[in-house]
């Protein structure tokens, strides 16, 4: 071959050669483009830290009647019961055990009530010296620059107060109206647990339930603790009866 020829046809070839690789090659690019280019829109649309659960159930704004809810009437059957089975403990009238029971009632739904207004309107009053410090503005001003309603987003102490009473009275009422119509020490003592126990785990799963959590493990806790709380009692009182020979009469 005449090694003229023989230079442009190994030329030519050459010349296809880099035409072949400059069209490869801006294809592989757009094929990584696009293989990468949906990561940032996706991880864009995801939501790490959960949001709402998906369900369009804002549980943070749950969050605080969830609680005083909740706690109010765990509160008050937790105490109400572990009161009658403590005094059952050195006393096997029904009488008494009803009494100490009403006594508990009363006495722990003012209290509930009494620290509830305490405390939220300690919280008002941060809230209100807040929304006055708001840069010189008044107080509606201050609250809608803040993303609050003005007043009408300040707790209601009142409110809180009777939330509160009236959860713990629902709690103490359930192991009370179980155990007051029973005549014989053992059967009542049985009522009261059983009752209660009940109302524990209900009490433990509605709030769970409310609150987005596990209804099965929330449940458990609140259950345990209670019945941790009606032993303990018991098991002082009959101790102190014991050791100082203490039965209560029925006189």
């Amino acid at each position: 071959m005449d090694p003229h020829l023989s230079s442009q046809v190994h030329a030519a070839m050459a010349h296809d050669k880099a035409r072949e690789v400059a069209v490869v090659m801006p294809s592989a690019a757009v094929v990584v483009v696009d293989v990468e280019a949906p990561a940032p829109f996706m991880a864009a649309d995801a939501d790490p830290s959960g949001g709402d659960g998906g369900d369009g159930v804002d549980y943070m704004a749950r969050a605080q009647w969830l609680r005083a809810a909740v706690l109010g009437a765990n509160d008050g059957l937790v105490s109400v019961a572990s009161l009658m089975i403590g005094v059952g403990a050195v006393n096997a009238t029904r009488k008494a055990m009803l009494v100490s029971g009403l006594a508990g009632l009363v006495a722990g739904a003012c209290s509930m009530a009494i620290g509830e207004f305490v405390s939220v309107y300690a919280q008002y009053d941060i809230e209100v010296s807040q929304l006055k410090r708001g840069g010189g503005k008044d107080d509606d001003d201050a609250a809608s620059a803040d993303g609050g309603g003005g007043k009408e987003s300040l707790p209601s102490p009142t409110q809180a107060a009777l939330a509160s009473a009236l959860a713990f009275a629902v709690g103490a009422l359930l192991p009370l109206l179980s155990g007051v119509f029973v005549p014989s020490w053992g059967a009542r003592f049985a009522a009261v647990c059983a009752a209660s126990s009940v109302g524990l785990a209900g009490f433990g799963a509605a709030g769970a339930y409310l609150g987005g959590a596990s209804v099965v493990r929330s449940g458990l806790r609140v259950l345990l603790g209670g019945w941790l709380a009606m032993l303990v009692t018991y098991g002082v009182l009959w101790l102190f009866g014991t050791v100082f020979h203490i039965h209560v009469s029925s006189a």
